[in-house]
């Protein structure tokens, strides 16, 4: 008997082991792939972790303990894991994403600083906007490297006692006598208690996440910058961007050779994760190419490598951090809509104390599976 299974060990799940561990939980994960794999949301090298939270100003206080906790895995790991880079939300004055950012910043008493276009230029020539766009500069921001990020929470948990499986899916799950019981492919575990990570493969252990966790197909671009020197970590700061052809997002070379782009919704593909189309097209390519052009024309030159991800899109596109509605021994992450792997530290820490204890000390009532009722 196990004191919890967590289903699905990538960026939320192996966090979410690995507290559960720290806290002397008996812990078993369960991974139906390798760990790390690149069939789910958190791989392709980098990600994006930013102080400014355009998306809401309720995630900059998560934010701030998902730092400190990233650089206690650092600590832990002996490695480099968050490359501070800073970051800037770009857009025209009036959208979302600078209004938004400003929001934040003022809220949390963030440092920052505004810069139209042509000062953006100056100070970083990667960047070229149109005079219309603003860059709301936040220093904090900066690079997680995924994989290595979620095999430091695995070998972390594992030296802690925690079990972890993989190539072991979990093909069902049921609650009784005060317990859960999980069956995969090999046999059948009890545990007191049931969280469930399983990225875009959530909804499918459970139901009533069938509309409110959505897999969608993206699609990742490095190119060959026609400057280099332009788009290095230092000569470069991370992006997000909300242009006229969509919402963006990007980085300098850092880990893999190359300039790196994607786009929200990439091309509104919604999809089953295991019947997806994994290949990358000269259609999703013009997609990239297209902001490549029109913001930063320096970057421009050959492609040097594309891939798929998954997003799993919320109604909302904010998180879900809750109980299963009909059983308490239950308890889920999902719905992270593109913009969680930043957050992956602190909800391993949530997702332990929502299994532990029945909540958590951080307000996470925003992200009540209640609000879809």
């Amino acid at each position: 008997m196990y004191d919890v299974i967590v289903a699905g060990v990538g960026g939320m799940g192996s966090a979410a082991v690995y507290h559960l561990a720290r806290r002397g939980a008996k812990v078993l994960g369960l991974e139906q792939f390798d760990i790390p794999h690149e069939l789910g949301s958190s791989h392709g090298a980098t990600r994006i972790i930013r102080l400014a939270y355009a998306e809401h100003p309720n995630y900059v206080p998560l934010l701030r303990r998902a730092y400190e906790l990233w650089r206690e895995l650092e600590a832990d790991a002996g490695e480099r894991l968050l490359l501070i880079t800073g970051g800037f939300d770009i857009g025209e004055a009036e959208t979302g994403i600078v209004r938004g950012s400003l929001e934040a910043c003022a809220q949390h008493d963030l440092p920052h600083a505004v810069l139209d276009a042509a000062t953006l230029h100056q100070q970083f020539p990667g960047y070229r906007l149109p005079p219309s766009m603003v860059a709301v500069y936040q220093p904090d921001a900066g690079i997680l490297l995924p994989e290595r990020c979620i095999v430091a929470h695995v070998n972390a948990a594992l030296g802690l006692g925690a079990d972890v499986h993989t190539r072991e899916p979990v093909l069902e799950w049921g609650v009784g006598e005060g317990s859960v019981w999980v069956r995969t492919g090999r046999q059948t575990y009890r545990a007191r208690r049931l969280v469930v990570t399983a990225g875009s493969w959530a909804r499918n252990l459970v139901p009533a996440l069938g509309e409110l966790a959505v897999p969608e197909r993206q699609v990742l671009l490095w190119t060959q910058p026609l400057r280099p020197e332009l788009f290095t970590p230092d000569a470069f700061p991370i992006f997000n961007m909300e242009a006229p052809e969509g919402h963006y997002y990007g980085f300098p070379a850092y880990g893999v050779p190359g300039f790196k782009i994607g786009k929200y919704h990439h091309r509104y593909e919604r999809v089953d994760p295991d019947d997806m189309d994994r290949d990358c097209h000269a259609e999703d390519e013009a997609v990239l190419r297209e902001a490549i052009r029109n913001y930063f024309p320096d970057a421009g030159g050959p492609a040097l490598a594309m891939k798929t991800c998954l997003f799993t899109n919320s109604p909302d596109e904010h998180f879900i951090l809750d109980h299963h509605p009909e059983h308490a021994e239950v308890s889920m992450a999902a719905g992270f809509s593109g913009h969680g792997f930043k957050f992956c530290s602190v909800v391993g820490e949530i997702m332990a104390q929502l299994a532990l204890d029945g909540g958590s000390q951080h307000d996470i009532e925003m992200f009540g599976l209640g609000r879809f009722a």
